[in-house]
């Protein structure tokens, strides 16, 4: 049922974006005869550029889990009520985000700071390819800023790290294709009746794409032999997929950075000048405001297009996103 949602969305989104077209060619044909439609079509090829932003982030959405929901965690860096504060910024920033894009939000663990700020949280964000977008978020964030909790208004450095996983499904469906097993069958050898002796009734299975190897001769017939070699090549795709998963986990945890300086993916300046920069993707706002109440639709997509392609966005003191 959600795959035939998500097929349902992508089909109403095609079709929504063929109409957005056909209504801008008739109203450049209207413009043609001298009409006065120029407010008309400004309007339409801003909510035009929009949506297909939109799509062509999902279409860079092709990892195994991307359209998966995330478990997303903070933690704050050294530093005490400074770090806590900002990590409290950031989970704001990620809920404000859920709320421009129709996610939900379920708190699973808060930490409360000393006097301001988490010590940690952890979220569910529900919703159709939130893994894959808020993987631009792993990582450490660094925020420069004259501090609220200074007396003397200078200007600190924080640091708070995110990270995120995708929520899969503990049930592992095993789904063995006919196509891909070859089943040899061959004499029984060792003690036994003539039958076992004197006929093919051992059975090897290979599953060709993981090269898993099962036999069984112990029964009296082919079709038994077969049964228990099934069982056990079931029984050894299961082990195959758990040990899969795994290293997947073990993969997510040693992408994690120390929370500190050198290692961030992103700054937020607040002070002296304001922007927010990218370092991995060199994506340069200059509304660092804008980001921190959740805008981070530039931020993700000069993400996956990195990922995908390896380009950047280049860099600048300019607002690139507006560009």
């Amino acid at each position: 049922m959600q795959d035939r949602k998500r097929l349902e969305e992508q089909v109403a989104e095609d079709t929504k974006i063929s109409a957005q077209v056909s209504d801008l060619d008739t109203l450049f044909e209207l413009f043609k005869e001298g009409e006065n439609v120029e407010p008309d079509i400004l309007r339409d090829m801003k909510t035009l550029g929009a949506d297909l932003a939109k799509l062509e982030t999902a279409m860079l959405l092709s990892g195994e889990n991307d359209s998966a929901s995330a478990i997303v965690t903070i933690h704050p860096g050294a530093g005490g009520t400074e770090s806590q504060d900002w990590a409290e910024m950031l989970l704001r920033m990620f809920y404000r985000w859920a709320e421009r894009n129709a996610m939900q939000v379920v708190e699973t663990d808060r930490l409360e700071g000393e006097g301001a700020g988490i010590k940690s949280a952890t979220f569910e964000m529900n919703g159709p390819n939130a893994y894959g977008m808020l993987q631009s978020e792993v990582g450490v964030h660094r925020l420069v800023r004259i501090s609220p909790f200074d007396s003397a208004a200078r200007r600190h450095t924080s640091f708070a790290s995110v990270f995120v996983y995708p929520q899969i499904d503990d049930e592992i469906v095993i789904d063995i294709k006919t196509e891909d097993l070859r089943v040899d069958t061959y004499r029984a050898s060792g003690a036994g009746g003539q039958h076992v002796n004197r006929t093919d009734s051992a059975v090897r299975i290979t599953h060709l794409p993981t090269n898993i190897v099962v036999q069984c001769q112990n029964e009296r017939s082919q079709h038994k032999n077969r049964a228990s070699a099934m069982k056990q090549l079931r029984s050894k795709l299961y082990e195959h997929e758990m040990d899969k998963k795994k290293a997947e986990e073990r993969k997510l945890e040693d992408t994690k950075l120390g929370i500190n300086f050198g290692s961030q993916i992103r700054s937020y300046v607040l002070a002296p000048y304001r922007m927010v920069k990218d370092h991995r993707t060199k994506l340069s706002i200059g509304d660092p405001d804008r980001v921190l109440d959740g805008d981070l639709e530039g931020l993700i997509h000069a993400f996956l297009v990195f990922r995908k392609t390896g380009k950047t966005a280049g860099s600048g003191g300019k607002d690139e996103l507006d560009d």
